[in-house]
């Protein structure tokens, strides 16, 4: 049994380790992300940025399956209740924020997270609610830059998870994607003398 729990956790991070944002706009358009792009992310935002419309797409539907992909397979095998299945959720998310061979050179794992969530069908509360925060955070709250919007809306995420008795393996899993998504953002989120939060009302 825990060998298998093993078998996803080590597949899932590997398979995240895969930098779609970094590989497919040198392949597609032949430029490298992290030379052409302002803060050398290797993912969707900036590979719709610099490869265009369908650079962006490839990418983010690369980066979704490869967060799905191996969470719905351990969740047709394995007991989703156990508490290894936490680190299962977790795995993909690492791989794309620390990948295997380059763990510094990651992206910031948000599409992947939500690749991840979506892998829990037909039990979509939780990629409902990280959207739902993020779309709070844009269309009602608006928190700029995106680096303190991320930060707000995986933070309340992961509180929401527990206050709504999501589970104990889902909220174990929250925390532990959101901390890596926190620790993605942590420069910049200290960098406040040059980035500022703004909290205000869209009117319309």
């Amino acid at each position: 049994m825990i060998i298998d729990y093993l078998f996803f956790i080590l597949g899932g991070y590997l398979l995240g380790s895969i930098l779609f944002g970094e590989r497919i706009p040198r392949r597609m358009k032949g430029i490298e992300i992290r030379e052409t792009s302002s803060d050398g992310n290797p993912g969707t935002a900036n590979a719709f940025l610099c490869g265009g419309f369908w650079c962006g797409i490839l990418v983010l539907f690369c980066d979704l399956l490869k967060g799905f992909l191996p969470v719905w397979l351990a969740a047709s095998r394995l007991d989703v209740m156990q508490p290894g299945f936490a680190l299962v959720l977790a795995a993909p998310v690492a791989g794309h924020a620390f990948p295997a061979g380059s763990p510094g050179k990651g992206g910031k794992a948000i599409a992947v997270s939500f690749g991840v969530l979506l892998g829990l069908v037909p039990h979509l509360s939780g990629a409902l609610l990280l959207a739902a925060w993020y779309l709070f955070f844009s269309l009602v709250v608006i928190v700029t830059p995106h680096s303190y919007r991320t930060a707000d809306a995986y933070i309340c995420w992961c509180v929401s998870v527990v206050l709504c008795r999501l589970g104990s393996v889902l909220s174990a899993g929250a925390a532990m994607i959101s901390l890596i998504v926190l620790g993605k953002h942590a420069q910049e989120l200290q960098n406040r003398e040059e980035r500022q939060v703004h909290f205000c009302f869209r009117k319309e």
